[in-house]
């Protein structure tokens, strides 16, 4: 999962197509025009992915930057072990929850949301 979060802020189609299941990778990736700036990554639980295991969960929450606005992608994903390779198969987006003014900000500062991003 890390290496997979460390090629979406590199860009790394080639490396993000490897890593993907044959049965759900996409016939190409396009950057072009994406504006994301990747800020974080938080891994919130795990399931199974050890090395004699043949399906592993990761669910994940990654901060990142776009339009100006700082948003947070929470996701849990899917990955199958093939020939001691680990592939990304799919995932489950969970909605995104709006902070509140008195929440912390999502970029991460420590600050609260409406004196960081939030004013």
């Amino acid at each position: 999962m890390r290496s997979r979060y460390t090629a979406y802020c590199l860009r790394d189609v080639a490396y993000l197509l490897k890593t993907w299941h044959p049965r759900s990778r996409p016939a190409s990736l396009d950057f072009s025009g994406d504006g994301t700036e990747w800020s974080g990554l938080a891994i919130l639980r795990q399931e199974d992915g050890g090395t004699a295991d043949l399906i592993g969960l990761v669910e994940f929450s990654a901060t990142y930057r776009q339009g100006g606005k700082m948003r947070r992608l929470r996701e849990t994903s899917r990955f199958a072990n093939e020939a001691g390779e680990w592939l990304y198969v799919d995932g489950d987006i969970h909605p995104e929850a709006k902070p509140g003014r008195n929440d912390p900000c999502p970029c991460g500062s420590g600050k609260k949301h409406k004196k960081c991003c939030g004013g």
